[in-house]
């Protein structure tokens, strides 16, 4: 691995634990019960049922995802690069008595880890920015789609991540970072997580990669899928410091501004039988 994405995996590493004991994700609700499915509402509509369906979630950290799809009735896969986050979703897994298999392997070198095709390949939020060649990235998800079976994800907008979104108003767009696909990473020395602002985590670093909306989609052209839908929506799953969170606990542009922009979207594709 590069020393970028050796950096990365070593915040994550060192984020899980963190993440598990955290608020933000707050895994005592899901374990009893009080909020037992952890995908949105939107993708559960726009993927449609998965009862009885093989599902493979790429980037899937420590599994509160990818067991709430087995929740559903899925037969589920999932990955991620980091040992110890694969170490708590089977841990959580076998707490909770749900049949899943999980991974651990780096998302490029899956084909080389992981046989067979699923009906459903499953990524989402927040997990683009953490992959270099978004061409590589397609060819491995649709590598493995089974002929007929559908690949989906949602994700944080190209356009929000190209302001600044840490340390600015609500309504002030300061444009900071590229929108299309650059070889070198943007570097971020990191304190505490996105989970947990407070953490000790010692001295860390973050490696990030943008990808254009255009890229997404014509990577994953190449790859041999066909695109079904491709929706944009107006909110964000999570907090920007330029947003303002909505009744429904969205983040928003502030009202009154005159102008509009995509912040978060979904694209759902098949592979032809």
């Amino acid at each position: 691995m590069s020393d970028p994405i050796r950096d990365n995996n070593r915040l994550w590493d060192a984020w899980t634990p963190i993440h598990v004991a955290s608020l933000f994700y707050d895994v005592a609700s899901f374990k009893d019960g009080t909020h037992p499915i952890r995908v949105s509402e939107h993708e559960r509509e726009e993927l449609g049922p998965v009862e009885g369906r093989t599902l493979l979630h790429l980037q899937c950290h420590f599994g509160l995802d990818t067991l709430s799809w087995a929740r559903l009735g899925a037969t589920v896969t999932g990955v991620d690069f980091s040992e110890p986050a694969i170490a708590q979703a089977r841990d959580l897994a076998n707490e909770l008595g749900l049949p899943a298999r999980f991974v651990r392997a780096d998302l490029y070198d899956l084909p080389d880890a992981l046989e067979g095709t699923f009906d459903i390949v499953y990524t989402s939020r927040g997990v683009l920015g953490w992959l270099p060649d978004i061409r590589r990235w397609a060819r491995v998800a649709a590598h493995f789609v089974r002929p007929g079976g559908s690949f989906y994800l949602t994700e944080i907008h190209p356009v929000a991540n190209a302001f600044e979104n840490t340390g600015t108003t609500p309504g002030e767009l300061r444009l900071a970072y590229p929108y299309w696909e650059h070889a070198t990473p943007l570097r971020f020395d990191v304190t505490g997580s996105y989970a947990d602002r407070d953490a000790p985590t010692g001295p860390l670093v973050e490696h990030g990669w943008d990808h254009s909306l255009g890229e997404i989609v014509t990577a994953l052209i190449e790859a041999g899928l066909v695109i079904d839908l491709l929706h944009e929506f107006d909110w964000c799953d999570w907090q920007l410091d330029y947003l303002v969170q909505s009744e429904d606990g969205r983040w928003r542009l502030p009202l009154g501004m005159g102008g509009e922009l995509p912040l978060f979207f979904s694209l759902r594709a098949h592979k032809p039988a």
